[in-house]
């Protein structure tokens, strides 16, 4: 892959060359981290708020945090991915209404939620996408939850792709919504496949949870989720005496039951029994929200789930991509 590096002013002034060393995380931490050769690093002149892309894919992002030491050859950059300054804005309701409530074609609002967020950097497709959306917006969540969690019901992903500009001209970037991919038909990774492929079975997580909204003392807000057996959240206990495992989550400034139902459902979700799946592909590219499946034929664990993270690291002139998918056991 070619990285560019852009100005301020997003215009390109240069590429990468095969000193630099790059460790770039979608999907957990949504961030980078650069490491060049100091005569690299003077060449090019990178600043604050220049940034470095990949056209075409959603590698890239800001560079916003520097490391030098008089004793290192190195200079290290940090900085959010596209997906990371998605994951910095709060959607808020609209004043006087609990929630805000959007529809129509997706990438029309993608763009109504993007509108007055990041100037001409990052905008939506101007692209009809074929999907029509009805969503209620969770109270103050974060700009990525609120697109993703959108498209989730629709069978949608977004996508995040730098465009670069013509001669003369900025590069921006694209978010859009496209149909998610389905490879678990198509493709199954196991030893089979000689992938390097790692699975995790967790079934010590949390099936019981308290939540606490508003008030104080007996008038505090109290519900209590619970796990089912397929992996549901409801409100009848299904595990009971040693298969009872409870924590507490606290969400004050939830003022209505049905705000605290959502989060925390959500919160459930991340400590419960859950999935993971770890592989390194070479014959397919894989996006954030894509499905797949992983067997390990020695122990006979499966998980057919989305793409949930995706790590590219670049060492000279090597590169590799890892996936990691998660889901409910």
């Amino acid at each position: 892959m070619e990285y560019l590096i852009a100005d301020q002013d997003r215009m390109e002034t240069g590429i990468l060359k095969v000193s630099r060393k790059l460790d770039l995380d979608l999907g957990e931490t949504n961030d980078f981290e650069l490491t060049l050769s100091v005569p690299d690093s003077r060449e090019l002149g990178i600043g604050y708020g220049w940034a470095f892309l990949v056209p075409g894919t959603e590698y890239g992002g800001l560079f916003q945090d520097r490391w030098s030491s008089t004793a290192s050859s190195t200079v290290k950059w940090y900085g959010d991915t596209w997906r990371g300054m998605l994951a910095k804005k709060v959607v808020e309701p609209p004043e006087g209404l609990a929630y805000r409530t959007v529809s129509g074609e997706a990438n029309g609002v993608i763009g109504q939620l993007l509108s007055g967020q990041f100037g001409d950097l990052i905008r939506a497709s101007g692209e009809d996408s074929g999907i029509l959306v009805d969503y209620q917006i969770p109270r103050y969540v974060t700009l990525l939850e609120a697109l993703t969690g959108m498209l989730e019901g629709y069978g949608a992903r977004l996508r995040i792709r730098s465009v670069q500009g013509g001669p003369g001209e900025a590069y921006h970037v694209e978010v859009s919504a496209v149909p998610v991919t389905d490879y678990s038909e198509e493709l199954e990774y196991s030893q089979d496949s000689k992938v390097s492929l790692t699975i995790r079975d967790d079934r010590r997580g949390i099936n019981h949870l308290v939540c606490l909204g508003k008030g104080e003392l007996t008038e505090r807000m109290v519900l209590h989720l619970y796990v089912g057996e397929d992996g549901s959240i409801g409100d009848q206990k299904y595990y009971t005496g040693l298969s009872e495992r409870t924590a507490v989550y606290e969400y004050s400034g939830a003022d209505d039951e049905e705000t605290l139902r959502q989060n925390g459902e959500k919160r459930l979700r991340e400590l419960m029994d859950h999935q993971e799946l770890t592989m390194d592909v070479e014959e397919v590219s894989l996006e954030i929200g894509d499905i797949v499946a992983g067997r390990d034929r020695e122990t006979g664990a499966y998980l057919k789930q989305p793409v949930t993270r995706k790590i590219l690291k670049a060492d000279g002139l090597t590169e590799s991509v890892t996936y990691e998918v998660e889901g409910e056991s």
